[in-house]
């Protein structure tokens, strides 16, 4: 049996690029691979959303290259992988990170607004992919994850289109894996669970009587943890999924979400 190396899950010299990676998730993952040993590319679809992450990643000592893209647009994409692979080198991890949501009723949502999730959500992994995987196949290895969600195995209330295309990047992430894993390519998927972030901090407020937020006391009621995830817990999967360490994994939805997708509830 071969020696098993702590070093398996160093990304020393490995290149990783993750699409809107200025802030929440994607910024939370891009440092545990900093801190892990990769060089840190990012993109976002504004200069100004782009200036505020190279400032976030410099407050961390972490030098964090930056690049003005929309996952959506092939051509930009494709333009944004040319350059990074002249001046920084081809890319080793991809974390396909950027995504949107838009909380409304099925019956009251124009299809336009379905289309748009569903471009960034799901087109834009398969355009990141599709630009990244030719410099991969050549280098002989790579890693490609793409952030799921619970929504990729469950639906709820004013999600549909949200749901659709997660659900559609679990299949494309095992489709990937089938079609590259013989070219050392590694694509799986990583599914947060509800996590505490900036934008999820009004949900979690304690109510004038001191007591929980109703979506509080529901995700508390419904994680056998009985608590919120912190960015920080996704640090340890993401790395490893994307370090010598899973590199006979492939094709696998890892959720990070303190057990919700295991427990059916307590009974009321």
């Amino acid at each position: 049996m071969a020696h098993f190396d702590l070093d398996y899950f160093s990304l020393a010299g490995k290149n990783a690029l993750i699409t809107g990676g200025s802030y929440g998730i994607g910024f939370a993952i891009a440092t545990a691979y900093a801190k892990a040993g990769a060089t840190i590319i990012f993109n976002d679809r504004s200069s100004e959303s782009l200036d505020r992450g190279l400032k976030a990643y410099a407050d961390l000592g972490i030098k964090a290259h930056g690049y003005v893209c929309d996952v959506t647009d092939e051509d930009a994409v494709q333009q944004m992988i040319t350059e990074i692979n002249e001046n920084i080198g081809v890319i080793d991890i991809l974390v396909n990170n950027a995504g949107i949501i838009k909380r409304e009723p099925m019956l009251e949502m124009s299809a336009d607004d379905f289309r748009q999730v569903i471009d960034v959500d799901l087109n834009g992994p398969f355009i990141m992919s599709k630009a990244a995987l030719p410099g991969m196949i050549a280098k002989g290895h790579g890693k490609i994850i793409n952030i799921c969600s619970m929504m990729s195995e469950l639906g709820r209330e004013t999600v549909s289109a949200y749901a659709s295309a997660k659900g559609g990047l679990k299949m494309l992430t095992k489709n990937i894996a089938s079609e590259y894993g013989a070219s050392n390519i590694q694509c799986n998927g990583l599914g947060p669970g509800y996590i505490a972030t900036p934008q999820t901090a009004p949900l979690r407020e304690k109510q004038a009587d001191g007591a929980r937020h109703p979506f509080d006391q529901f995700i508390i009621a419904k994680t056998p943890a009985q608590r919120w995830g912190q960015a920080e817990d996704l640090a340890g999967p993401a790395v490893f999924l994307a370090s010598d360490a899973s590199n006979f994994v492939n094709g696998h939805i890892l959720y990070v979400d303190g057990g919700i997708l295991a427990y059916i509830g307590k009974q009321p």
